[in-house]
């Protein structure tokens, strides 16, 4: 498996956020939360990929990018959960929504638990 995390898996369109915050369904698991819509992209990608932490929970910048260098570092060790369960193309965002700082290895496990939950969601809709 390949454990990168390349410029074309990064979720960067405007066009596709908009339509992630006003279309897209989420899943969640403490602290964490995906917000996923099914998209074209038109790279050879089925998953494109965005981080966010809010700055109503960490007000300094440097706690925020913290935050997303390990929301992306879980991303990128565990996609393999997603990218072998997913049939379809994706475009999702990755959200940190606390103010509790967790260690590495707690968000590493929420990240496993949240991915295994949107594959559940997405096979659900599948079948109906």
């Amino acid at each position: 498996m390949d454990f990168t995390f390349s410029k074309k898996e990064k979720l960067k369109s405007s066009k596709v956020i908009d339509l992630l915050f006003s279309e897209g369904k989420s899943v969640s698991k403490y602290p964490l939360r995906l917000v996923y819509v099914e998209c074209d992209n038109d790279d050879n990608v089925s998953l494109k990929m965005g981080v966010s932490v809010s700055k109503k929970h960490f007000k300094h910048a440097v706690d925020r990018n913290y935050y997303k260098r390990v929301l992306r570092e879980c991303y990128r060790l565990n996609k393999s959960i997603l990218l072998d369960n997913i049939d379809k193309k994706y475009a999702a965002m990755f959200f940190y929504q606390t103010s509790d700082r967790l260690s590495y290895a707690e968000v590493n496990e929420k990240t496993i638990q949240l991915f295994t939950k949107f594959i559940s969601a997405i096979n659900e809709n599948k079948t109906v």
